[in-house]
């Protein structure tokens, strides 16, 4: 078989490509967002030796909540599949856990903190475990298909 075409049959639903997914999908939303937090904070003034320093400050900012964000889906999404795995079950246990441990992890690691960590793992874990639990979902399967067109040919209103 050829490779480009090996990778149409490879899974997606693995716990590794959901953990990928998770972070980029942090990436892509913590950038965006430290754009908007770049527009909403001072500008530096000009300094003697320095190109740009208003672009240097976006770029950091974009940067540093990208990758926060990253780092928060990948844990979170990973450890919430692990999980998944070693129990066998689906409920809001898993994601609590994953919740706990990317708060913990990685907010605990950026404040240097234990009790930051506690507080924001805890946070995360009840916002994880509300959302579970609640059933809150973007979308409800009610097994309707939906599509831009149909093939079927419509009854014709004229007798």
């Amino acid at each position: 078989m050829d490779p480009s075409e090996q990778r149409y049959l490879e899974d997606d639903t693995t716990t590794m490509m959901k953990t990928v997914k998770g972070a980029t999908m942090g990436l892509v939303s913590g950038t965006i967002w430290g754009t908007i937090c770049a527009t909403w904070a001072d500008v530096p003034r000009v300094e003697r030796g320095v190109a740009l320093p208003g672009l240097i400050r976006t770029l950091k900012m974009m940067g540093n909540h990208g990758l926060t964000f990253a780092a928060i889906g990948g844990v979170y999404i990973g450890v919430e599949q692990l999980v998944l795995n070693y129990r066998g079950k689906r409920d809001f246990v898993n994601g609590s856990i994953g919740g706990f441990a990317a708060g913990a992890a990685v907010l605990g690691f950026k404040a240097r903190s234990i009790p930051t960590a506690l507080s924001a793992g805890a946070a995360l874990a009840v916002t994880s475990a509300l959302l579970d639990a609640g059933g809150q979902t973007t979308r409800i399967d009610n097994g309707k298909e939906y599509a831009a067109y149909t093939t079927e040919k419509r009854p014709s209103p004229l007798p």
